[in-house]
C-alpha cells in the first residue's frame, strides 16, 4: 500500500513546476559562492575544501530548507484544494501511508538536489576556480551526511504544510529556520535544532570536519527529530476528520 501510495506521489510530478525550483534555485549559492572564492583566495587558499565551503553555506543555511518547503507544499497543495482533503480523509489507505509516501518523495528530491549541488561543485570548481584533480572523496560523505540532516526538515515541512493550508507560510518558517540554525551552529547547539542538522551534516563554512567524533550524536539527533514530526503527524491524522 506504501509503494502504491508512493507511486502516485511520483507521477505527480511529471512536467511539475517543481523541477523548475529544483534546477534553478541551486544555481544562485553556486554562483555566489564560486564569486566569493574567487574574490578571496588569499583567505580561502585550501583548493576543493575552500570552494565546498563557500557553495554550501549559503546553499545549506538560504536555500535548502525553503527548497524543502516548497517540495512539501507542492505535495499537500492538491489535497488542500476543494473536496480533496475529504477524498484523502475518506481513502481506503492508511492515512499515515500518505504522509509517510509524501516524505518518500520529498527524499528522493532532495536527494537528487543533493546530487545536482555536487554537479555544480564540481563543473565550477573545473570551469571557473580552475581546480586540478576532482574534489576529495570526504567531501561526498558530507553530502551523504546532509541528506541524512534533510530527513528531519522534511518531516518538519510535512508536517507543517499538512495542518496549513498557506503555501507560503511553510515555505518562510523554513527560511527563517535555516538561518536559526546557522546561529545555533555557531554556539555549538546545533544538534537542538532540527535545521542546523542539514549545516553540520554538510560541514558548512568549515574545511575540518565539525563531526569528527561525534557522527552517533548527529545521527541520533536526525533519527529523533524525524521520528518526533512523524509521530505528530500520526496523531493528528487519526484525529483529522473530513472537512464541512
Amino acid at each position: 500500500m506504501l509503494l502504491r501510495c508512493f507511486r502516485a506521489e511520483m507521477r505527480k510530478l511529471r512536467g511539475s513546476a517543481v523541477w523548475l525550483v529544483f534546477f534553478a534555485v541551486p544555481l544562485i549559492p553556486a554562483g555566489y559562492g564560486t564569486f566569493n572564492y574567487l574574490q578571496n583566495q588569499g583567505i580561502l587558499s585550501e583548493g576543493w575544501y575552500s570552494l565546498f565551503t563557500q557553495h554550501t553555506l549559503f546553499y545549506a543555511m538560504f536555500f535548502f530548507a525553503p527548497m524543502v518547503g516548497v517540495y512539501a507544499g507542492y505535495l499537500w497543495r492538491l489535497e488542500h484544494r476543494g473536496g480533496n482533503w475529504n477524498l484523502l480523509m475518506t481513502a481506503p489507505v492508511p492515512r499515515f501511508s500518505i504522509f509517510a509516501a509524501k516524505g518518500m518523495t520529498a527524499l528522493a528530491l532532495a536527494l537528487l538536489t543533493q546530487l545536482w549541488v555536487f554537479a555544480l561543485f564540481v563543473l565550477c570548481g573545473k570551469l571557473f576556480a580552475r581546480l586540478p584533480g576532482l574534489p576529495p572523496a570526504e567531501i561526498l560523505l558530507w553530502l551523504l551526511r546532509g541528506a541524512c540532516g534533510a530527513l528531519p526538515v522534511i518531516a518538519l515541512q510535512l508536517l507543517l504544510s499538512m495542518v496549513i493550508r498557506s503555501f507560503a507560510a511553510p515555505v518562510l518558517f523554513a527560511l527563517g529556520g535555516g538561518v536559526a540554525g546557522m546561529l545555533f551552529c555557531s554556539r555549538d547547539m546545533g544538534l537542538i535544532w532540527p535545521y542546523a542538522l542539514m549545516l553540520l551534516g554538510m560541514n558548512s563554512n568549515r574545511s575540518e570536519d565539525v563531526l569528527a567524533g561525534g557522527l552517533f550524536g548527529y545521527l541520533l539527533a536526525c533519527a529523533g527529530f524525524t521520528l518526533l514530526f512523524g509521530l505528530l503527524a500520526a496523531a493528528l491524522l487519526r484525529r483529522r476528520d473530513v472537512r464541512a
